[in-house]
């Protein structure tokens, strides 16, 4: 089949993702002797310079290793957790019946940072400044802007310039908006990586010693305490329509640090794909496996009618277990992806699109959804679209609107300014067999105003929270909101095989499903399976402010075949037909027959894959 380019194949190592930049990065440390891991980390950070619309210093990142040496398989958390005064009763107090999608109150504590620095001084062999040396280049003498990072500018110009002045003194350079192709740079944000990696290596001799002094730096220190001042002492009008303040405090960062666990993992057809605990939205993916694993798709036929309503409907029940059970507390997990319970599950897929959000009764748990604000109605019910510019009461919405995704997985700009933001990830591969899959969000630059010490805003994470009480998803002090990103790391036959994943919110844990549907079930290869036509489902909540959904609908790229977007109509999905090349930012790589493989997303021409 027609591919946008080749699928690479070396053997010295790969690199995959959202932007030519990092991947070039990441090859670049490859190309010195460092492994996976500082590749990895090189790149996540210049990420944050070459998509800030996508992704911030005070963002998250999720990430899924391999690990050679030990023959393991982990996941880093780099999702920071609510500030200690967050509580559904204090946005309550505020009138609040959803956490804002923009602003300060929606900020959770920055886990990048610490999740990226947990990789380095674990299984990484490069040194901070060495890591840190492409992000400060490219922050202090610019990157070439993308258009989309002019357009979300744009957007939010008067928005900027009238109530965030911090982010119009760092994004309006001239006081103007930034043209496509021109020279962006950050400064202050140099500057702050310039001071951690200065007061790491005045504090300490070794490696280690330094990687342990910028995280001081940054959750106890100089950057901590600016984000606390900033919290503390100003307040900006929100996606709330209000004036808000911030509930992070010093003690909140000084209290928080990255962690690892053991991922979550299902066999499926000689295959075993690894994700993140429950409390992202990554064991998603496995029910998904765990529905379909009692159906003949390969008799159905790749991309076929039965093939895309089977799919589709599997997610469906698949992210209405997510709805019901998810969150950061006691997910029955087991109970989730048992055989039997997925058999009875199994049985709801009929021949017609389903337009209810069905969640299941693990272990003969009740299910509970969350209420949709001043409704007294599960949230998928009769909700529809939700009006953009408007708040849950109906006031209308001042500045943009950081929460969410369009159906292309790209930032989208809206008619009345808002901006909804996205993700991004990359995926490396050496020549020892270390592999990582990382998707770092979060702290966009249109999300929250900028922390002018620093260079940069606050995440707002939070907005993935429901206030309302005695959800495994319920806003609480010290928990982690239930976050969409969702790396992916797969074994074949019992060995490691591959590192994947993309942006696109609740959509990456159906891109992402599609994708290695297609490595199983149709027999592409990582380039083709990228290139192959999308399609993902609207029917469930969204997990971004407003947090409306479209039952029953269904978006597909306009290459799937016409009779097939036919009879999925016929059976009752409401399809709504994009254009040829917008559903999906995957990027993949792989260790395949004594090879290393590589490929990337061309939609928005601007993922790249290098390796050699």
């Amino acid at each position: 089949m027609f591919t946008t380019r080749p699928e690479l194949t070396g053997d010295f190592g790969m690199v995959a993702g959202t932007h030519w930049l990092a991947s070039a990065t990441g090859m670049s440390v490859l190309e010195r002797g460092g492994n996976a891991f500082d590749a990895a980390v090189a790149a996540g950070f210049v990420l944050q310079v070459a998509e800030p619309h996508l992704n911030g210093p005070g963002g998250e990142v999720p990430i899924l290793l391999w690990s050679e040496a030990e023959q393991k398989a982990h996941v880093v958390c780099g999702q920071g957790v609510a500030p200690a005064a967050a509580t559904i009763e204090r946005f309550r107090e505020l009138g609040l019946d959803v956490v804002p999608g923009t602003g300060l109150l929606a900020a959770t504590v920055p886990g990048a940072f610490g999740g990226w620095m947990l990789l380095l001084e674990r299984w990484g062999t490069w040194r901070l400044a060495d890591v840190l040396a492409p992000a400060i280049h490219y922050a202090e003498h610019g990157v070439p802007v993308l258009e989309r990072v002019s357009a979300t500018i744009a957007a939010v110009e008067g928005m900027f310039t009238a109530d965030w002045p911090t982010s119009a003194a760092t994004w309006l350079p001239g006081g103007r908006v930034p043209e496509p192709g021109s020279r962006l740079a950050n400064p202050v944000l140099a500057a702050t990586y310039r001071r951690i990696v200065a007061e790491a290596e005045a504090a300490s001799g070794t490696r280690e010693g330094q990687l342990a002094a910028a995280r001081r730096a940054w959750y106890e220190g100089f950057v901590a305490e600016a984000i606390a001042e900033f919290s503390a002492t100003t307040a900006w009008r929100d996606s709330s329509g209000e004036v808000h303040g911030g509930l992070l405090t010093g003690d909140d960062l000084a209290g928080w640090s990255a962690t690892t666990e053991e991922p979550v993992s299902f066999g499926y057809r000689g295959h075993t794909v690894c994700k993140t605990g429950p409390w992202g939205q990554g064991p998603v993916f496995l029910q998904q496996l765990a529905l379909l694993d009692g159906v003949d798709l390969d008799a159905m036929g790749y991309l076929s009618a039965d093939y895309v309503h089977t799919v589709t409907e599997a997610a469906k029940l698949a992210f209405a277990d997510r709805e019901a059970w998810y969150g950061d507390a006691d997910v029955p997990l087991a109970d989730l992806l048992d055989p039997a319970y997925n058999a009875g599950r199994r049985a709801l897929i009929g021949p017609r699109a389903s337009l209810d959000l069905l969640p299941g009764s693990p272990g003969g748990r009740e299910p509970r959804l969350p209420v949709f604000p001043g409704t007294d109605v599960p949230a998928p019910e009769g909700v529809g679209e939700p009006t953009v510019g408007a708040d849950s009461a109906g006031r209308g919405s001042a500045g943009p609107d950081a929460g969410g995704h369009d159906s292309a997985g790209l930032e989208r700009t809206l008619p009345d300014g808002q901006v909804r933001g996205d993700t991004c990830h990359v995926d490396v591969v050496d020549r020892w067999g270390n592999m990582v899959s990382a998707t770092p969000s979060g702290g966009w630059l249109q999300s929250s105003p900028t922390v002018p010490a620093l260079g940069f805003c606050l995440g707002t994470r939070a907005q993935m929270f429901w206030l309302q009480e005695g959800l495994p998803s319920s806003l609480r002090p010290g928990a982690r909101p239930r976050t969409t990103l969702s790396p992916s790391f797969a074994f074949r036959d019992g060995r490691p095989w591959l590192a994947f994943g993309t942006p696109g919110g609740d959509q990456q844990d159906q891109w992402s499903v599609n994708f290695f549907l297609a490595l199983v079930h149709g027999g592409l290869n990582l380039q083709e399976a990228i290139d192959a036509p999308m399609f993902h489902s609207e029917h469930f909540p969204s997990s971004f402010f407003p947090r409306g959904s479209r039952p029953g609908v269904l978006h597909v790229e306009e290459r799937l075949d016409p009779g097939v977007v036919a009879e999925l109509r016929r059976r009752g999905h409401e399809v709504e037909v994009q254009g040829p090349w917008s559903l999906g930012r995957l990027s993949a790589v792989a260790r395949d027959g004594g090879f290393l493989k590589a490929a990337a997303n061309p939609r928005g021409a601007q993922g790249y894959a290098v390796g050699r």
